[in-house]
């Protein structure tokens, strides 16, 4: 079968990355592409940019309410078989939505399909390999250990389940993963697809804390309590937010450390007061022997 993607771009003033965006979408080859961006309006250089791509894509510009209004939006303005969801500020890998293709014409029953990614930087450096695991619900529960862009689902899971929520300002991906994992699994493909941009002004580590806070919402609403390691990685974030304590200052570990196990104690009792008598012997090694302890958020959520 000859499979069809629909690539949504949600967009606000993102003019300095939205060309390399586009013309990683626009150099593809070996599919049929539709390519659409929804702009909220940007007041920066990315109308311009748009315009010089108007016979290659579709594009708007208007106010929304968000970004999660803006690829809902996109969504209903395609036909596509299968939907691409890609940030204006991040980039598909070459040949990706091939390779995402070769998958669903060889699995036809097959929904979803998510790869591996990496991290980028302003100017298209690699920093880190994004930590994607191979599909287990319940682990998704505990960590969303996929890649936003690369991730691709057909239209049809949208019709049944539902697009995104737009009054999540920060985890409406998250949300979707779950909801729609409820219902149907995700096929892992072990091969890079695409850069997720990370740099300080972005919207999920410029505002690190609230985006934190929101998931924890979030999951309490669906799930009914929120996992250990987003209350203790929420705890972690409060620390360095609200007293401007880094964790990797090791002439302030054990303010740190006693500020980090106060945090959690008081957001898992909370929360989720069983996991507490879990945790709190970890928590206490945490404080005796803080030298030791392990600041960076994955290692400390390794010990949930």
């Amino acid at each position: 079968m000859s499979l069809t993607f629909s690539v949504v771009t949600p967009s606000y003033n993102q003019g300095q990355f939205i060309e390399r965006t586009i013309q990683s979408v626009l150099t593809q080859s070996g599919v049929a592409i539709e390519y659409t961006i929804c702009d909220g309006g940007s007041t920066d250089e990315t109308v311009n940019i748009l315009k010089r791509y108007k016979d290659r894509l579709r594009w708007v510009s208007e106010p929304d309410d968000g970004q999660a209004d803006a690829v809902n939006k996109g969504v209903a303005m395609t036909h596509g078989d299968i939907i691409a969801w890609l940030n204006s500020d991040d980039i598909y890998y070459p040949n990706a939505l091939a390779k995402v293709a070769t998958v669903f014409e060889a699995n036809p029953a097959l929904d979803i399909v998510y790869g591996e990614a990496d991290w980028i930087g302003k100017n298209d450096e690699v920093l880190k390999a994004f930590p994607t695991e191979p599909w287990r619900y319940n682990r998704l529960k505990e960590a969303c250990f996929l890649c936003q862009p690369a991730v691709f689902f057909k239209r049809s899971v949208v019709d049944r389940y539902g697009g995104l929520d737009k009054t999540l300002q920060y985890c409406m991906d998250y949300e979707l993963w779950l909801r729609f994992g409820q219902h149907t699994d995700f096929y892992f493909l072990p091969e890079k697809l695409a850069g997720s941009r990370m740099y300080a002004s972005n919207k999920t580590m410029g505002q690190a804390l609230v985006a934190h806070g929101e998931i924890n919402h979030m999951l309490e609403a669906k799930l009914g309590v929120i996992p250990a390691n987003w209350l203790l990685g929420y705890a972690l974030v409060k620390v360095e937010k609200t007293y401007g304590i880094s964790r990797y200052d090791r002439n302030q570990t054990h303010r740190f450390v006693r500020l980090l196990v106060q945090f959690s104690c008081q957001e898992l009792m909370a929360h989720n007061p069983l996991a507490f008598f879990k945790i709190a012997p970890k928590m206490i090694f945490w404080f005796l022997v803080p030298d030791r302890a392990w600041f960076r958020r994955e290692d400390i959520l390794a010990l949930v």
